[in-house]
């Protein structure tokens, strides 16, 4: 009776660590990127718990993982001097196996992979977006979008095209990857700060901060489907695998908002779980009051469990869908942001 009233309790957000038989633990591992450490944590999701910390460079802001899980990229975004590296994570090996420099190129924030090798990242200080070989450990092409603050990048399967959030234009750029120039930029509102593209390839959501709304772009001929509101200062959105729902943090009202992909209308609204709210020292401070400030998104393979920084609070909430239960909280270091979930577990004993 005692051990089932501590689940419950676990469930509900007064713990961590515990599910229930319904509900066992995720697979794999969570990459956490923690701003303000310069590090990434590696989560074990079967126990909840920290596998590893790994040094990484400064201000690692958002992560990728390859699609076979085994890689995860990190761009290291710099803080008062701006960063132009990657940091490559072996996640079985809990090994940081290759640092790449970027050049000239500063500021890497929205990364991407393309296939098992190239990836894209932004490169904000550029206004420049770069398909970069990890093999070859090389900048294959630099494409210029020539809009201000590129900030986040998503691609549908393919390669042929991708799409970057501008936040300072508030527009979505339109790149043609084969020939590696910019053909179209669409007004989307104010701060177009998040991106994602459908599953099936056919739609283009973007958050915009300034202007509390969501737009809906057609993939294939570029035209803006609806505006959706979302208050609260919309800054990610993540499709889940089956592209039915669309998740966007909002720190302005510490809340995940969750949209139903084919109606486009707001399915729930999930308050985040109480934490120790931090502001000083935290790059948006107290912009947001007392807000834990929930930034990146990450749903695992199933599309059943979503996984949400909380930069004020030192901490990433799990939750169930498409119930919305809090089923966790993780702790992890501090101010973590980007998310990045792998199917690869890190090895014992590590």
């Amino acid at each position: 009776m005692m051990s089932r009233l501590f689940c419950l309790l676990l469930v509900l957000g007064l713990s961590s660590g515990c599910s229930t038989a319904a509900d066992p633990p995720p697979a794999g591992t969570l990459v956490v990127l923690n701003k303000s450490d310069a590090s990434a944590s590696l989560i074990d999701l079967a126990s909840g718990r920290e596998a590893a910390r790994l040094a990484v460079g400064s201000g690692p802001h958002e992560a990728a993982a390859s699609p076979d899980g085994r890689l995860a990229v990190v761009g290291n975004y710099g803080g008062v001097l701006a960063g132009n590296s990657l940091s490559v994570i072996d996640v079985a090996a809990a090994k940081v196996v290759d640092t790449l420099v970027l050049d000239a190129y500063q500021r890497p924030h929205g990364i991407q992979f393309l296939d098992g090798r190239r990836l894209l990242v932004t490169a904000e200080q550029q206004a420049s977006v770069l398909i970069v070989d990890l093999a070859e450990r090389r900048i294959e092409r630099a494409i210029v979008t020539g809009q201000r603050v590129s900030h986040m990048v998503a691609a549908p399967a393919g390669g042929e095209r991708a799409f970057v959030a501008n936040i300072g234009s508030g527009s979505l750029s339109v790149l043609d990857l084969r020939v590696g120039q910019a053909i179209e930029h669409i007004a989307t509102g104010q701060g177009a700060e998040g991106v994602d593209v459908s599953p099936d390839g056919r739609e283009v959501w973007v958050s915009n901060r300034g202007a509390d709304t969501l737009a809906v772009i057609d993939a294939r001929d570029l035209k803006t489907l609806a505006t959706l509101p979302a208050a609260g200062f919309p800054i990610r959105v993540r499709f889940d695998p089956a592209g039915e729902r669309a998740f966007v943090t909002v720190p302005r009202d510490d809340a995940l908002l969750v949209f139903d992909r084919r109606s486009r209308k707001l399915e729930r609204r999930i308050a985040m779980p109480a934490g120790n709210v931090q502001t000083e020292g935290r790059l948006l401070g107290s912009m947001f009051g007392r807000s834990s400030v929930p930034i990146g998104v990450a749903i695992d393979g199933s599309g059943r469990r979503v996984f949400v920084a909380q930069s004020n609070a030192d901490q990433v909430a799990e939750f169930e869908m498409p119930s919305g239960r809090l089923l966790r909280v993780i702790p992890t270091g501090k101010e973590p942001d980007g998310l990045a979930w792998t199917p690869v577990r890190v090895q014992a004993g590590r």
